[in-house]
Parts: structure tokens; C-alpha cells; sequence
């Protein structure tokens, strides 16, 4: 329980300052600061530390305990929100993003320790129960890390000029949360360390070359690709709905409620994929999930926005958008549960931290990617950035296709693994 709150909370306040940050950026105090898809930008200092750091995080996680790793993190993000806090109030974007860019170096230390402790609090059968779980909390954390920011950020610098905003609403609000999951992590049940003997590869990349050599060895490989790979798909769907605001004519509080649908339909989708695994890992789940995020993609970009003649939260809460998200929602949580669980079950114990870790890293250079991407199509499609989803859709059936393919013959998409 006390993994899962301090998980919640530190979600939430990487979603809290990266939400903030994007509405800035798109129609907020720094509009233009970054041109056009300048919430790529943004994305882009929020995935870079995990690919460069990850290596560091595992080794440091198969060393030391767990819960001692976790502890250093989250009393490192009080004064890292506080700058990020200090950065808003004097309306600094370049402190602020500096701030984000040291809270997600933050972040990648706590991924590998935190996913590496599932499998020492529960045993293999539980696995996919408790990534459903974790995921679902995750997807809560995002969920409320995304209202907040939408409601921040219309406090914080109204869309109204007339209106005078709130310039200590971040800090105090970033701070209460961390202080959240320092205190949630103090409840952690004690680990043993790792490897006392292991010396550390401070090249980071040499760390994630031996580790993809030995993945090489085994299905783990792919299975970590295809981990990955759903990541760019995402990114890009998270650039895209802060663009409501213009799509739909919706202030960033009600942008923010299509965030929160999208949050709370990976969750749904996690926890029912964790109740259907009972206790074994399915991979036949993967293929489903895949044609469900391909058939809902396309409908988000084939079907024309519309909303109700209803009050505005209603109207967000009714349009066709807040359907089609909440089915792709649902099925991305069908999709990266089996193959998150088939990542902590195939990985060797004594290296768990490292080749988690890795996978870490090449999930976040699938946003990297993502942001790169968003940034340089974002103008070709004017004001109808709906239409990227028509890519997205593209991208996952040529990946599913390709995955399943090297996947064949292995019992992984036949739904075998133990």
C-alpha cells in the first residue's frame, strides 16, 4: 500500500508540473515562447533524463534496498519543486523547465526501484494482479495530476486578462505533494540490499548495450520493444488533447477533464486486464489491446468533434472525443499489462534493477521520439490537430504487426507464458 501511495504522488506531481507547463506554452504566460507543437519541447525535457540516467537507476536499485532508493528520491523532489514553484512565480520559463528537466531526473531514479520491488513484496502468480494495481494507480495519480494542472493553470494565469492570477498556486501546490510521498514512502516495508559486490558502470549506455546483448539471448528483447514502443503512441496522444482547449473551445480546467478520461480508462483497462490474467500472465491480451487502440485512434481522427448543448464540463464529459479516448484508453491497459509483467518475470533476479531500468529507457526514448515527432508534424496539420490521431493509428498497426510477427511461434502471443 505504501508502494502504491508513493507512486500516486509522485505521478501526480510529475503530471502536475508537466500539465501546468504544456497549457502554458499552448495558449498560457509563455504562448509562442516555443513556437508552434511547443509542448514537444516540454516533452522532450521531461524524457531525456530517464534516457540517460535509467542505466545509473538500475544499478543503483540492484545495490542498494529499494525502499532506501525510493527514500533518497522522494526527499530530492521537496527542494526540486520548490524551484520549479520559485520558477512560476517570477514567470521564468527557462527556471521552470530547468526545475522539470531536474524532477524527471528524479523520477528515472524511483522507476527501476519501484518496479523492481514488485516482484520481492509478491509472489510470480500476483504479478499481473499487482501491475494492474500499480498501473491503475498510476493512471488515478495521472488523472488527478492532470485536474490539477488544468485548474492551476486557469488560477495561475486566466485566460482572461482582465483577471489577475495566482502566482503562488504552483509552488504551494507542488510542494504539498511532495511532501505526500516522502511520507508515504517512510511506511515502506524494509528490503534487503541487492548486490553489495556490484561496481558501477558509470557509462550509462555501455549499461544498456550489455543488458539489450543479453535480452538478445531471449524473447526478452522484443517483449521490451514492444513495452516501448506503446509509449510513443501515448506521448502522442498527450500532445494532441491538451489541443482541445482550441479544438473544442474549452478552457484548460475542461481540456483537463479529457486528460482525466484518458487517465481513468488506462486504469480500468489495467485493473480488468490484471483480473482477467488472474494468476497467470496472458499474453493474448497483447493482440486485442493493439486492435482496440487502432480502431479508436481512427475514429478520434475520422469522426468531427462534437459536444451536447449542455453546461461546459457536461458537454466535455459527453462529446464523442471523451468516448473514443475512454475506449483507446481502455485498451492501451490491455496492451502494456502482459507485457509489463513479462518483463519483471523473465528478468534475471540478481540483474531485475538493470534490465528494468534499461526498459525504462527505451520507453522514454519512445517519448523522446514521440516529442520530436509532434513537434515537427504539429504545423502541417493547421487547426485540426485531431487528424495526427490518423497517424497514430498507422504507427500501432504497422508496430502490432511487426511485434506479433517476431513474436510468433514463442507461446507469448498464444497466451502460455506461466
Amino acid at each position: 500500500m505504501s508502494l502504491v501511495a508513493s507512486q500516486f504522488f509522485g505521478a501526480m506531481n510529475d503530471n502536475v508540473l508537466k500539465g501546468i507547463l504544456t497549457f502554458m506554452v499552448i495558449d498560457g504566460a509563455w504562448a509562442g515562447h516555443l513556437g508552434s507543437g511547443g509542448q514537444g519541447i516540454v516533452g522532450i525535457c521531461f524524457t531525456i533524463p530517464f534516457i540517460l540516467l535509467s542505466g545509473y537507476a538500475g544499478q543503483l536499485a540492484d545495490r542498494h534496498s529499494k525502499k532506501t532508493v525510493t527514500l533518497w528520491v522522494k526527499v530530492a523532489e521537496i527542494p526540486i519543486v520548490l524551484v520549479a514553484g520559485l520558477g512560476f512565480w517570477m514567470g521564468d520559463l527557462w527556471i521552470t523547465l530547468s526545475a522539470l528537466v531536474a524532477l524527471t531526473c528524479q523520477s528515472a531514479f524511483f522507476g527501476p526501484a519501484k518496479y523492481g520491488m514488485i516482484p520481492e513484496l509478491v509472489d510470480d502468480e500476483q504479478l499481473s494482479k499487482a501491475n494492474g494495481t500499480i498501473n491503475m494507480m498510476t493512471n488515478v495519480a495521472v488523472i488527478v495530476g492532470t485536474l490539477v494542472a488544468g485548474v492551476v493553470s486557469d488560477l495561475y494565469a486566466p485566460q482572461d486578462s482582465k483577471i489577475a492570477g495566482i502566482v503562488s498556486l504552483p509552488i504551494i501546490t507542488l510542494f504539498l505533494i511532495a511532501v505526500g510521498g516522502l511520507i508515504a514512502a517512510l511506511f515502506l516495508s524494509p528490503l534487503q540490499p541487492g548486490d553489495r559486490s556490484l561496481k558501477y558502470n558509470f557509462n550509462p549506455f555501455s549499461t544498456y548495450i550489455e543488458t539489450i546483448r543479453e535480452m538478445s539471448k531471449t524473447r526478452l528483447l522484443m517483449v521490451m520493444m514492444a513495452w516501448g514502443y506503446f509509449y510513443l503512441l501515448a506521448g502522442i496522444a498527450l500532445f494532441i488533447v491538451p489541443e482541445y482547449t482550441v479544438v473544442l473551445g474549452i478552457n484548460r480546467a475542461e481540456a483537463s477533464v479529457l486528460m482525466g478520461v484518458l487517465g481513468v480508462a488506462i486504469g480500468v483497462g489495467c485493473a480488468v486486464a490484471g483480473l482477467v490474467s488472474g494468476n497467470r500472465i496472458q499474453p493474448k491480451l497483447i493482440p486485442i489491446g493493439a486492435f482496440g487502440l487502432i480502431l479508436f485512434f481512427t475514429l478520434l481522427a475520422a469522426v468531427p468533434p462534437w459536444m451536447p448543448d449542455a453546461s461546459p464540463m457536461a458537454r466535455v464529459a459527453l462529446s464523442n472525443v471523451s468516448f473514443f479516448i475512454l475506449g483507446a484508453g481502455f485498451f492501451a491497459g490491455f496492451y502494456i499489462v502482459p507485457l509489463q509483467a513479462l518483463l519483471q518475470k523473465l528478468s534475471p533476479d540478481n540483474e531485475r534493477g538493470r534490465f528494468l531500468g534499461t526498459a525504462n529507457a527505451v520507453s522514454f526514448a519512445f517519448l523522446t521520439v514521440a516529442a520530436l515527432f509532434y513537434w515537427a508534424v504539429r504545423p502541417a496539420f493547421g487547426d485540426k490537430p485531431q487528424h495526427i490521431f490518423y497517424l497514430s493509428s498507422v504507427l500501432m498497426a504497422a508496430g502490432a504487426a511487426f511485434f506479433l510477427y517476431r513474436l510468433r511461434g514463442t507461446g507469448l502471443v498464444m497466451g502460455k507464458a506461466a
